[in-house]
């Protein structure tokens, strides 16, 4: 169904997106509505299907962001919710998730390629200032592997390239109750889109989650320091 979702413009794939009941939520509607992905994809960007955007990178397919807001949408709009989206390619989920993030959310987003935090930023600028100005959303280059310790724990993660096991350094960074939507699977194997719900922050990380597998899947693989990564 999804590869019919398709539009000439942002509003008619987000509509065939609606229609097709993958967005099942207003508040995700309307925040893929507000963040146009015109200005994050080259080629066809309301064509339903991932794109190469340089560096060995990709953006995911609408769909794809469209079930991963509805799987976080509830660790995400929490009051004061706080957001990581790891792999921020061209920077179009982490707008989305800053335009479904409460008034008081904060979304960082990071990138290991210096060059795709640039065109994030780049792109952002376009039509969605506010998020910079305010705050509200900060891009920065680190590895995605570590995440962002400092700022956390986060209410919700997400990862846009796949990790060959559950990255435990990320699940030490959400909070309990915390959710992370995470594929996980060998670059030519089989890869799964995980939800790894995190239940205490006490003991072994290891041991500090459960984890449900969503939906089989494809994407490029989440880099170790020197290597390519995308959204």
């Amino acid at each position: 169904m999804a590869w019919r979702c398709s539009g000439r413009t942002n509003d008619e794939l987000i509509t065939n997106l609606r229609n097709a009941n993958i967005i099942q939520t207003s508040a995700i509607e309307e925040a893929m509505r507000a963040a146009d992905r015109g200005n994050f994809a080259p080629g066809n960007p309301y064509d339903d299907c991932p794109q190469p955007i340089g560096y060995s990178a990709t953006i995911s397919a609408p769909h794809m962001h469209a079930y991963a807001l509805e799987w976080l949408k509830d660790a995400a709009t929490e009051d004061g919710a706080k957001i990581l989206d790891v792999g921020c390619g061209s920077g179009y989920l982490a707008v989305a998730l800053a335009r479904l993030a409460p008034e008081n959310g904060k979304v960082y987003a990071i990138d290991y390629i210096p060059e795709l935090v640039q065109m994030s930023i780049a792109n952002t600028q376009k039509a969605d200032s506010d998020l910079l100005s305010s705050e509200k959303l900060q891009y920065s280059q680190g590895d995605g592997w570590a995440g962002l310790p400092d700022a956390g724990p986060f209410s919700a993660i997400h990862v846009g390239a796949a990790a060959a096991a559950v990255p435990l350094a990320l699940v030490g960074q959400l909070r309990p109750g915390g959710r992370m939507i995470c594929p996980v699977g060998p670059r030519f194997g089989t890869q799964y889109l995980m939800q790894i719900d995190r239940t205490t922050d006490e003991g072994p990380v290891e041991e500090s989650f459960t984890s449900t597998r969503l939906m089989g899947v494809r994407y490029v693989p989440l880099v170790q320091p020197g290597g390519g990564g995308g959204d």
